[in-house]
């Protein structure tokens, strides 16, 4: 089952990186009490999300924070070194929380994975941009082709908020 708008996120573990490194983060404490901007992309670095997709939420988060939202935060099937690595080296660091599902149980939970493994690039997550308020989907736009970035983009969720 895909998630979908009213829809209260699964409950499972993801990684941040703390002071000392790598931390779990259950995604019940991580949105709790707050709403949370959030987007998916199928992985750091690679062309679409290095070059559209990430910037455009880190030159818009302040404004996208001004619209009520206590946090933007990125998500990858990625482990969290290369995650915090491609937030930070893009100039995000203090702008964009960096959420790694390294095995892909969130994409999985949510009905949101991407099977690219005919590429080599094995099992990601679809793109797409949520808007999350205590847990809880207020909307979501799931890119069609995650190759691209349309309706995911930090001016798609602007014009949601």
């Amino acid at each position: 089952m895909t998630i979908k708008a009213g829809d209260r996120l699964p409950d499972v573990k993801l990684t941040v990186m703390g002071k000392n490194g790598p931390e779990p983060v259950a995604t019940k404490d991580y949105f709790a009490g707050r709403r949370v901007a959030l987007f998916s992309v199928p992985g750091a670095y690679t062309p679409t999300c290095h070059k559209k997709h990430l910037p455009g939420f880190i030159a818009k988060a302040d404004e996208i924070k001004s619209k009520g939202v206590d946090a933007v935060a990125v998500t990858a099937v990625n482990d969290i070194f290369a995650l915090d690595a491609w937030v930070k080296e893009s100039g995000g660091g203090d702008k964009i929380d960096a959420l790694a599902d390294g095995s892909a149980t969130f994409a999985k939970a949510l009905g949101l994975e991407l099977d690219l493994t005919a590429p080599g690039l094995g099992v990601r997550g679809k793109r797409y941009a949520a808007l999350v308020d205590d847990g809880v989907v207020k909307w979501i736009n799931v890119e069609e082709n995650s190759s691209e970035a349309t309706v995911s983009t930090a001016e798609a969720t602007l014009a949601r908020l």
